[in-house]
């Protein structure tokens, strides 16, 4: 029973290919559709946040929520949007800010960083997950053909339905393109009737007019201080900028070349942002005006669905009730694009970095996970729409602004002053909103830090157990190399650590080959250099080069660890000459153990002998097969 289910868990899995894991290239899907198309896959997430935006806005900012609201279309058109076309151009393969930041701050300082992000991606993903859920709940029970016996069931009809979500997943999720455009063909459409007609009523309502006009000079002196307290509280309204690191994921599944694709996915992300912007600004003042302040509050009619009372309250609960079905079915696979897109993150970061275990590469086993996890927080939360707003914004907020410091530092690295100093400004926009969100609503930030947490420990944890590894996608030698292999008699290869490579540093090599074991120059000695770049790498090609120093053969390459591409090498060298391959070691210096392991993980250095035996044991089982150690 155990090994059934064990296989069912792993079914998918995708074994490393070659030497290690195979190679790390981005290919493009299968198929590929038209921008308007993609644009669909993308709003299911963004759109659907008019399930639950303007409800929030109104708590956040009562009377002042439009003007709030303004301010937020402003930030989204001409903060976020230029950002992300920015990214678009620079991350075509849907990698988005975080390959950006990891290029720009190479070595262990971008991969750190990725790491910290990646906490706050789960963040936004999940909450998207369970927040969608709630949401979709919140238009279920308070339908008015749903017996009210079901009124106190927030929790258990959320908790459903995230775990239909993951049973879908679980039963294997395809093709989501042409369900999504179907989706949000009919949810825009129903929402042009739902916020036209309340638009209507709002402008040939005098009295609403008026009394909202009163509420706001009431309250605020100024139209300068309107605007100052629509900035203070913008942070809040967040959630309306949830499409934009989506809308850059889904890049690989818009068709065309890389050209074509960057174009494309600029279309993309201009055309959702303007169709955003007209219904949060037009929503919001019909909500602000029409519904009662007490409505939007927990337990009120509007709380969580204020479209949706709207819907009710002028077209009719038949009409409503189809706006409804309309609003839990792209709030639900809002939920499932989430879903779709951790786990599509997950395997091409943390195993790349060697940071993973081997069953994240199948997606049952991150189904159950992130599932679980949900449940978590929506039983923390109490699968309220309001309360989880903060944890989403942090998500949001916090992508944007590595998105908006991504292409800063690209502007900035690349002398384009003038695009550096405009997305500068944007960071510190940006910055100002998440820092401020932070404040306000720390739970999002606990929820992050706890998921930052957990990707390290697991990271950390996983990188030393796979650390015996090959960590070699492709192996290949230059003319010069393949000839010194072919021309030797048996390969004799002597480890050199290089330094300033000269000749005494040969002669001594060479000396020190015939004391320790006994072998001759004339034996055909190969001096084998590995130099590391990059530790921070996992894995990598190798590429062996030839060259003649001082009277001596020396095969040279990089590699981002050095026991694990000499044990590489030889097994390849092996398989092309027939012959058993041999290197020759000097002890290393004495130390602590745990300080030699602390180099290896970090460095790429370390107790090169034994490390490089264990890897070869691990490779290859068949003693008579291995390729032997020296140690003098």
């Amino acid at each position: 029973m155990t090994g059934t289910l064990r296989r069912w868990l792993l079914k998918g899995l995708k074994r490393p290919e070659g030497l290690v894991g195979g190679t790390h290239d981005e290919e493009p899907p299968e198929h590929q559709h038209t921008w308007w198309q993609v644009m669909c896959l993308t709003g299911v997430d963004y759109f659907s946040t008019l399930g639950y935006q303007p409800g929030i806005a109104a708590l956040a900012a009562g009377a002042l929520s439009p003007i709030a609201t303004l301010v937020l279309v402003a930030l989204t058109l001409f903060g976020a949007l230029p950002t992300y076309r920015a990214v678009a151009e620079q991350s075509p393969h849907g990698l988005g800010s975080l390959s950006m930041l990891e290029r720009l701050l190479p070595g262990w300082r971008g991969k750190l960083l990725v790491l910290f992000l990646l906490g706050f991606v789960a963040t936004a993903f999940v909450v998207t997950i369970t927040l969608s859920a709630a949401d979709a709940t919140a238009h279920i029970l308070h339908n008015p053909f749903v017996p009210e016996m079901l009124a106190g069931w927030q929790v258990p009809v959320t908790l459903l339905l995230i775990a239909a979500l993951g049973g879908v997943f679980l039963a294997g999720f395809s093709e989501a393109i042409s369900v999504a455009v179907v989706l949000v063909a009919v949810y825009l459409l129903l929402n042009v009737v739902v916020v036209g007609t309340a638009v209507e009523h709002a402008l040939t309502s005098p009295e609403k007019l008026v009394g909202w006009q009163n509420a706001l000079d009431s309250d605020y002196a100024s139209p300068l201080a309107m605007v100052a307290v629509a900035l203070y509280v913008m942070p809040k309204l967040a959630l309306g900028l949830s499409g934009f690191e989506t809308g850059v994921a889904v890049m690989p599944l818009v068709r065309g070349d890389i050209a074509e694709r960057v174009r494309g996915t600029r279309k993309l992300l201009t055309t959702a942002a303007l169709i955003m912007s007209v219904f949060l600004i037009a929503s919001s003042l019909a909500t602000t005006v029409l519904i009662p302040p007490a409505e939007f509050a927990e337990g009120g009619s509007a709380n969580g669905r204020a479209l949706a009372y709207l819907a009710h309250l002028y077209l009719g609960d038949w009409f409503g009730t189809a706006y409804d079905l309309s609003t839990i079915a792209i709030l639900w696979f809002a939920g499932a694009s989430a879903l779709a897109g951790l786990l599509n993150i997950v395997p091409r970061y943390l195993p790349r970095y060697g940071m993973a275990p081997d069953w994240t590469r199948a997606s049952r086993p991150m189904v159950l996970v992130f599932t679980a996890i949900a449940f978590l927080i929506t039983v923390v939360f109490g699968a309220e729409v309001e309360s989880q707003g903060g944890a989403y914004a942090t998500g949001v907020l916090a992508l944007i602004l590595s998105a908006a410091v991504a292409v800063t530092l690209a502007a900035w690295t690349k002398g384009r002053t003038r695009p550096a100093l405009f997305f500068g400004v944007v960071t510190l926009f940006f910055g100002y909103a998440t820092v401020a969100n932070i404040i306000e609503r720390p739970d999002g930030l606990v929820i992050a830090l706890l998921f930052v947490l957990a990707i390290v420990v697991v990271s950390l944890v996983s990188r030393a157990t796979r650390s015996t590894e090959l960590r070699v996608t492709r192996i290949s030698l230059d003319d010069a190399a393949r000839r010194f292999v072919n021309e030797a008699g048996e390969i004799h290869l002597i480890a050199n650590e290089p330094n300033s490579r000269d000749a005494k540093e040969y002669v001594d090599k060479a000396r020190e080959a015939w004391e320790l074991h006994r072998l001759r120059t004339r034996e055909g000695l190969l001096f084998l250099e590995v130099t590391v770049p990059d530790a921070s790498e996992f894995a990598g090609e190798l590429r062996v080069v030839g060259e003649e120093r001082h009277g001596f053969r020396v095969l040279t390459m990089q590699s981002t660890t050095v026991a694990n591409s000499i044990a590489a090498l030889l097994l390849h060298l092996r398989d092309l000459t027939g012959k058993t391959p041999q290197v020759y070691f000097h002890w290393a210096a004495e130390g602590n153990p745990i300080g030699a392991l602390l180099r290896y993980l970090v460095f790429g250095g370390g107790d090169i002998p034994p490390l490089t035996r264990e890897v070869l044991r691990q490779a290859e089982p068949d003693p008579s097969r291995r390729p032997v150690v020296h140690v003098g």
